[in-house]
């Protein structure tokens, strides 16, 4: 068991969808409606609370895309130094463009070398679109190609992810709503899959990709955008999907994935802070932090 899980808590404020813009409301309300209480009741320690900011100079720089680079970029270097302290590295998101920090940090958190980065990218979306396949033009519909080298290389490579992800080091989990010519480059690049039935029977298809990530990659991050789950659970999600997988389910099985050693980063996107006017998203979205927790807590120190 290990003792005293540190755990960093890096918020990402910037949207980079519909323009570069800062709106901290949904990564404030998660650190705010209680986080740092529930994980020190939950026995970690809050070791770092870091907060994405671009330099005066850097905001002044030309072009969305390219401040949303920057952007992650310095959130890569936070997950990064974070990670060779033992740290856990727990990202709030404003939405899933905040993936390639994210990665980036991971993929340099070794030495010189950069490491093999696996991905459970857990959505009821892809985000596997391209300027070419995609029908709404969404940058927020492509974070996982962009990732995986298939579009945007500069963006990619001034986040700091580089070399790009080769697909087979993806796992998608209960994606279940997407574009056409989407589809046909998730079957065409055979890119692995956890369905809805497999969280919710607790098949062994999560051992499984968990093993399969483990024996090619140096170290694995865990994504989630919000919109996975069951709509009953997560009320006023912007892309709502239904037949979803409840918190709970995906809590149990986040559990799981993070009594693997080589999960080392966990990240939570798109949380609808300002229409969850219940709380009852929040509720979810401490039920998937807790569960990254209670893994890596489990494992043998």
């Amino acid at each position: 068991m290990v003792e005293n899980l540190r755990v960093a808590i890096d918020k990402f404020p910037y949207n980079g969808q519909y323009g570069f813009k800062e709106n901290g409301i949904q990564v404030d309300s998660i650190e705010q409606g209680g986080l740092p209480e529930l994980l020190k009741k939950k026995g970690c320690t809050v070791a770092e609370v870091f907060n994405t900011k671009l330099t005066p100079d850097e905001e002044k720089q030309y072009g969305e895309m390219h401040r949303m680079g920057l952007a992650s970029k310095r959130l890569a270097d936070a997950v990064s130094a974070q990670l060779k302290k033992d740290m856990l590295p727990l990202g709030l998101l404003h939405n899933c463009n905040g993936l390639m920090g994210m990665l980036a940090g991971v993929q340099h958190s070794g030495g010189w070398k950069p490491l093999k980065v696996g991905l459970v990218w857990i959505d009821a979306h892809g985000d596997f679109n391209t300027p070419e396949t995609t029908y709404s033009g969404m940058l927020g519909g492509m974070p996982v190609a962009v990732s995986c080298g298939l579009c945007y290389d500069r963006l990619r490579r001034t986040c700091g992810l580089d070399p790009a992800l080769p697909t087979k080091y993806v796992t998608m989990v209960a994606v279940r709503d997407t574009d056409p010519y989407e589809q046909e480059s998730i079957d065409r690049l055979d890119i692995a899959q956890i369905t809805v039935d497999d969280l919710k029977k607790g098949s062994p298809a999560v051992d499984m990709e968990m093993e399969r990530l483990s024996t090619l990659c140096d170290r694995i991050y865990v994504h989630v955008d919000m919109d996975v789950l069951d709509p009953a659970d997560i009320p006023g999600a912007g892309l709502p999907v239904a037949n979803g997988p409840t918190a709970k389910e995906l809590g149990e099985a986040i559990e799981v994935m993070f009594e693997y050693p080589k999960a080392c980063a966990f990240g939570v996107a798109s949380y609808p802070a300002a229409r969850d006017t219940e709380k009852k998203g929040l509720k979810s979205v401490y039920a998937l932090i807790e569960g990254a927790v209670k893994g890596a807590q489990g494992r043998v120190d």
